[in-house]
């Protein structure tokens, strides 16, 4: 089993900056942050696999987001920047301990979501 705790989320201007977190209570194979807005479907945003650091981000945040892992501290963190309204959302972190990694691959482990508004 893997424990996710996010962290991070808030309110914040467009343009705006904001960075999430999310620690597991294990090793993890890979990571990666997903996101929902009301009355949409769950949307990929970015994923990283832990050891090589191998980056995948959709094109929606392509150029403005920055997934990255600490090891040492088992946190993902997703640096989130340039924010416009339609990123706002339930941001969820989800891990794999093995197997595919892709955003369209099932994730074993979920944590409670952070919610991220944004300001026009």
């Amino acid at each position: 089993q893997v424990q996710l705790v996010e962290s991070g989320g808030g309110s914040v201007q467009a343009g705006g900056s904001r960075r999430l977190s999310c620690t597991a209570s294990r090793y993890t194979y890979c990571m990666a942050w997903f996101r929902q807005a009301p009355g949409k479907e769950r949307e990929g945003v970015a994923r990283i696999y832990t050891n090589s650091q191998n980056t995948y981000y959709a094109d929606s945040v392509k150029g403005r987001f920055t997934i990255s892992y600490d090891n040492a501290k088992k946190t993902l963190y997703l640096q989130m920047g340039s924010l416009k309204p339609e990123d706002a959302a339930m941001y969820y972190c989800a891990a794999r301990i093995s197997g595919v990694c892709s955003l369209q691959a099932e994730y074993n482990y979920w944590g409670q979501g952070t919610q991220v508004t944004v300001s026009s």
